[in-house]
Formats: C-alpha cells, structure tokens, sequence
C-alpha cells in the first residue's frame, strides 16, 4: 500500500512528538527504573487508528528505531528486538481497531497490552543475565512483570481516563475526520 504525502507528514508529526515527549516530557522516574511519558504511545497508536495497519506499523517502527538511538540500553542482544521493533512495534496494532466503534479506546488497549507483553518477556533476558541461578528465573519473570507493569499501566490508564472524556473523545473523532478527509 502506498502512503500519501497526508499520511506520511501526520505520521512523521506523530513520531516526532511521541518521541520529544518520550525523551524530555516524563513525570519522575519511578524507584525500580522506567518512567511514564504524557501520552507518547498514544500518539503512535493514533496514526494507527488514523490510517490503518500499514501506517500504524511504519510509524510505530519508526519510533522503535528513534528510541534506540535516542537511548539505547540493554544487555541481552535480544533485548533490541523485543525491547524496541517487537514492543514499540505492536503499536501499530491499533491500526486493526480504525474502522470499529470505540476504536481508539481498544486499539489502544490492545496496542499497550502487546507492547507490555513484548517488554516483559525482554525482562526475562534482562534479568535472567543477573540472577545465575536456574531454580531462581522465577524471579527473574517476576521482575520484568513488576518493573514493566509499574510503568506502562499507569501510563495507560492515564491515556484511557483523558481519550474517555467527552470533549476530548469528541475532539480525537473531530480530528480522525479532518486527517482522513481527501
């Protein structure tokens, strides 16, 4: 599928935004490590929700590649894949969710969920690289489930409260409208 020059400069807008917020805009990190961004996986989620898989996929990737290079950090190779293109990547599921009532709402849910599940299971190599003994990985998975949660659903939670309100659910319909129109 091609992509118009609409589609690519909403998505690039996106990105970009998504990935300021991510860098400079975080409320204070949390005590295990990770931090909660004002709403930089909902603007990824958005271009999704805007134009489908296709598009939801690039941008999401996009993003994945620019916060590797904005802060790269892991120590496990698999960590890059997983932590970066597999859980930014699953963004760009709420492209599937574009054209269904409340779509947003599940996009995003659906979108963050994965994303969660994809950090979580490069905590298990991330931890696992620390805790050398086999009879205690559990605590390695309960690690990267604990530390993962504590940041990525109250985030989520925070998006889903705002995207929820009238005015502001009203407004994101307003928007799609105006993105989509030709």
């Amino acid at each position: 599928m091609n992509q118009t020059t609409k589609q690519i400069v909403f998505s690039g807008t996106c990105v970009a935004l998504a990935t300021v917020i991510a860098t400079c805009i975080k409320l204070p990190s949390l005590p295990f490590g990770g931090s909660i961004t004002l709403f930089s996986m909902l603007l990824i989620c958005l271009t999704g929700y805007w134009f489908g898989p296709v598009t939801g996929f690039c941008a999401s990737v996009a993003f994945a590649l620019m916060q590797y290079i904005t802060g790269p950090y892991f120590v496990h190779p698999v960590q890059v894949i997983l932590d970066y293109l597999c859980a930014f990547g699953a963004l760009g599921t709420s492209g599937f969710f574009c054209k269904r009532k409340n779509g947003l709402t599940i996009g995003y849910i659906v979108s963050v969920m994965l994303r969660l599940f994809f950090a979580c299971l490069s905590g298990i190599f991330f931890y696992t690289e620390y805790i050398h003994d086999p009879k205690a990985d559990i605590y390695a998975i309960l690690t990267g489930i604990i530390y993962n949660c504590s940041y990525i659903l109250p985030e989520m939670i925070i998006t889903l409260i705002l995207i929820n309100i009238t005015p502001v659910k009203n407004m994101l319909n307003t928007l799609k409208q105006i993105v989509t129109s030709k």
